[in-house]
């Protein structure tokens, strides 16, 4: 129904937020993480909207962010997560470590969320896993961290990853590691290892 509402932030309180545009002022749910790094109140914003439809209630929820929506959107494609299960993963989790979750299969990581139980959190990992791949993996970090290097180096931290996660960490830990090594794109996969190990050692 609206792609985005773009207007003066009037309001924010828990999990809504008040966004005047064109004299009206829209009530927009969001998550906790995405209302905290809201702007001062009065300042203006432009939030991505989905609309939820319900017999007793339409709601508006935001996202400062697209590829928050997007996530959104993914979440609720998933048997028994609505829009308010989904609000409550991504206030719980931000994108990009839920999205390294899915990816890595850490179902423990998910289950954190309020009202999202173990069976629920692998129910996400298997619907949505096919849907997220490495490359996204990468071009979330890459838009956080820019780095040099191209299909070489996205193997090696692949396999990197998949090495530490066999070790026994945790999928979402161990990509965090890898990806927060310093001149990552200039070693090899061995070289990898055994910065993110050193890294890990002081976890």
């Amino acid at each position: 129904m609206y792609a985005y509402v773009k207007g003066r932030l009037t309001d924010a309180d828990g999990e809504n937020v008040i966004v005047e545009a064109g004299g009206i002022g829209y009530n927009i749910k969001m998550p906790a993480e995405g209302i905290s790094c809201l702007p001062p109140i009065g300042s203006e914003v432009k939030l991505y909207t989905y609309t939820s439809v319900r017999e007793d209630a339409i709601w508006l929820y935001g996202f400062l962010y697209r590829e928050e929506l997007t996530m959104f959107k993914l979440l609720i494609t998933v048997s028994g997560i609505g829009p308010k299960g989904a609000q409550a993963v991504l206030s719980a989790i931000s994108t990009d470590d839920l999205r390294y979750a899915i990816y890595t299969g850490d179902v423990k990581k998910i289950a954190k969320a309020p009202g999202i139980g173990a069976k629920t959190a692998q129910r996400i990992v298997l619907d949505l896993k096919d849907k997220i791949s490495f490359d996204d993996v990468l071009d979330a970090e890459s838009a956080k961290q820019p780095r040099i290097g191209g299909e070489e180096y996205g193997e090696n931290r692949k396999e990197a990853i998949e090495a530490l996660t066999a070790l026994g960490y945790a999928p979402s830990d161990a990509a965090k590691v890898i990806n927060a090594v310093p001149d990552a794109d200039q070693m090899d996969v061995e070289q990898l290892l055994k910065a993110a190990l050193k890294q890990l050692a002081f976890l």
